[in-house]
């Protein structure tokens, strides 16, 4: 494949920008848009009252020093936990975030299809609907394309072989959305006889995403939003 002749490729920022700032805060979400992200991926988790919030981990130790369990902390609660700038944000203030800067769109991963309902309702709620995508399993993805007809879905699947046809024509992605070993340029290309773009995860090495870039995936992403903006801008 003659590389400049092929797409741009998507830059996706994972968590935002975790080697210069805390993941799934707004500090790193703002990191990432400033380094050239076209996308930024966050985690989304409820609440107590169900607020959708930025958090991958079901509990507050790994980035928090707090072991509960999100779901037993209230959003207000979660104000008590801030560190300076860092607080873990509401989906609201991240949509915000991403949406002010111009053509850059929000990537909520969800891992089950429980948060969908709230998840979609601030989005639509501000409006924000054809610059947030949403990336996760079947039943996670299915249960955003029940809420919506139009979303940007990409399906994460962890499989070589393609998804069977009644799964694409009931969920509609655009995106096949692989971790990053299994890609492959037949891969891709047997994704394209499907109808689907490949975007894939989660790449840090240079080297890494100089082969996905020239396997014809759509999209990467990574935690060194940087380095693969200098990759796939030529620099380096």
């Amino acid at each position: 494949m003659n590389t400049h002749h092929s797409p741009r490729v998507r830059a996706v920022a994972h968590r935002g920008d975790p080697y210069r700032h805390r993941e799934n805060t707004l500090p790193s979400v703002e990191s990432a848009l400033a380094a050239g992200a076209d996308a930024v991926e966050v985690d989304v988790q409820l609440t107590r009252d169900k607020v959708p919030v930025l958090l991958h981990d079901r509990t507050l130790e790994r980035l928090w020093g707090d072991p509960r369990s999100i779901d037993r902390v209230t959003a207000e609660q979660l104000d008590g936990l801030r560190q300076g700038p860092l607080a873990v944000p509401t989906l609201a203030e991240a949509v915000k975030a991403v949406t002010a800067v111009e053509g850059s769109r929000l990537l909520i991963d969800l891992d089950e299809p429980g948060p969908a309902a709230a998840t979609w309702s601030v989005v639509a709620g501000l409006g924000a609907e054809r610059q947030v995508a949403f990336c996760g399993p079947a039943t996670a993805m299915l249960a955003v394309r029940e809420l919506t007809p139009d979303a940007e879905i990409a399906l994460t699947w962890k499989q070589p072989r393609m998804p069977v046809r009644a799964l694409l024509d009931d969920l509609r992605p655009r995106y096949l959305n692989p971790p990053f070993g299994l890609v492959t340029p037949e891969f891709t290309a047997a994704a394209a006889d499907a109808g689907l773009a490949v975007s894939t995860w989660t790449a840090d090495l240079r080297r890494t995403m100089r082969r996905l870039r020239d396997t014809g995936v759509a999209s990467i992403t990574t935690n060194r939003i940087g380095v693969l903006r200098s990759v796939l801008d030529g620099r380096r």
